[in-house]
């Protein structure tokens, strides 16, 4: 299943993706799951599959997406974790490379990404996001998997002048991250370690990887990030970026206002949004 949240006539609802359009769910299950991350927490997810064959109430184009998870507790973002990155930024740090973002640094499939005023240097990062299903902590990386929900694709916009010896300043501005389209259930990608992913700068395509050259698989980055932290359901860890990225060209590539930047990660889908300068309030 492909799970989405969007907002309807100025309310948040949440609801199956389907190629016909919209089965919306919170009509059918908002009194006892007010989001998808309630759901997922209540482990609904298998109980859902019985409305697949329901007639869609909404299509794409009445809707506007919202992040998959709208609120999630915990936002865990791995760096350097593809071979051609860490080349780029000369990495040797064996370590997972960790950094955390802010529910409001995100935004939704085809909704608008804002470039900071304060920078001329607003990068690309097209990633692999897991959304975590069950809660755990002291995860073993042979359980892990059992405790994700599914998978999607994560635009990991970076303010690379704002990135100092620790990233989280570079990574957090607002709605500086797309989250979407959807959350494809794990069920649908038994192997996550074996996805094409590709990122594409106004139809040029300038990133272009595979899972299975993650360092830190999927399970081990479970394992090692719930030693130090309870995972609960509806976290997300973004896994890493690939090579490709703007600042390490040349010359470099940033992002502006007016531009197309996309994520397309296979079996999930592919993540749209526009890049659109940020408005500085008058006084």
């Amino acid at each position: 299943m492909k799970l989405i949240s969007y907002n309807y006539n100025e309310q948040e609802h949440y609801g199956i993706l389907t190629p016909e359009g919209i089965i919306d769910l919170s009509t059918r299950l908002g009194q006892q799951f007010c989001d998808l991350k309630s759901l997922i927490a209540g482990g609904a997810l298998k109980r859902i599959q019985c409305y697949l064959n329901e007639s869609p109430d909404f299509t794409e184009q009445e809707v506007k997406y919202l992040p998959v998870i709208t609120r999630p507790n915990k936002i865990l973002c791995v760096g350097m974790n593809y071979a051609d990155k860490r080349v780029e930024f000369n990495q040797t740090d064996p370590a997972p490379t960790l950094f955390v973002r802010f529910p409001d640094s995100q935004a939704g499939h085809k909704c608008p990404i804002i470039k900071p005023s304060i920078t001329n240097e607003f990068d690309y990062e097209g990633e692999l996001a897991v959304i975590i299903g069950k809660d755990g902590f002291h995860i073993k990386a042979e359980d892990a998997l059992s405790h994700v929900a599914g998978y999607s694709c994560y635009m990991d916009g970076s303010v690379r002048d704002w990135q100092h010896s620790w990233f989280t300043a570079g990574k957090n501005w607002p709605k500086t991250g797309g989250f979407g389209p959807c959350l494809t259930t794990s069920d649908e990608i038994p192997d996550p370690t074996n996805l094409t992913i590709s990122t594409y700068l106004n139809n040029n395509r300038v990133q272009h990887d595979n899972t299975s050259n993650l360092i830190h698989k999927i399970p081990e980055l479970i394992a090692y990030i719930s030693l130090f932290t309870e995972l609960s359901a509806g976290d997300v860890i973004i896994t890493g970026s690939p090579g490709g990225v703007g600042k390490k060209r040349v010359p470099p590539l940033f992002m502006k206002a007016g531009d197309c930047i996309e994520v397309e990660i296979e079996k999930i889908g592919r993540l749209t949004n526009f890049i659109t300068d940020e408005v500085t309030p008058t006084i």
